[in-house]
């Protein structure tokens, strides 16, 4: 049984880093694709990041956070990080891990099974 549990957010002022973590304590997540999530306050919850479990470990990113934010992944650990760098007000949003069965990246909320409680990241001006 996949159980996520995400660490990490905080109170940043622009330009700024965090990681963000996101844990399986069922440890199962060798095979399943990881990704995050982020949803804004009125907003709708919209893709981050993912990276698969398996290979070389492939990653997509949303346009927005390219060049930005990297996925990454610790095996042993069975934990998936997201490091965001130079924080914008924009990037404002509870954070969510999510995982889903198999290899395939995919960017839609309902492909993916088993979420996280979410971590709230705020980037002042």
């Amino acid at each position: 049984q996949v159980q996520l549990i995400e660490s990490g957010g905080g109170l940043v002022q622009a330009g700024d880093s965090l990681r963000l973590s996101c844990v399986d304590s069922g440890r199962t997540l060798r095979s399943y694709t990881v990704a995050w999530f982020r949803q804004g306050s009125g907003k709708d919850r919209e893709f981050v990041a993912a990276v698969t479990w398996l290979g070389g470990g492939d990653t997509d990113y949303v346009d927005a956070v390219k060049g930005r934010f990297t996925i990454s992944r610790d095996n042993p650990r069975n934990t998936v990080f997201l490091q965001m760098n130079s924080l914008r007000p924009e990037d404002t949003a509870d954070y969510y891990c999510a995982a889903k069965p198999g290899a395939k990246l995919a960017r839609g909320r309902y492909e993916y099974d088993y979420w996280g409680q979410g971590t709230q990241v705020t980037v002042s001006s």
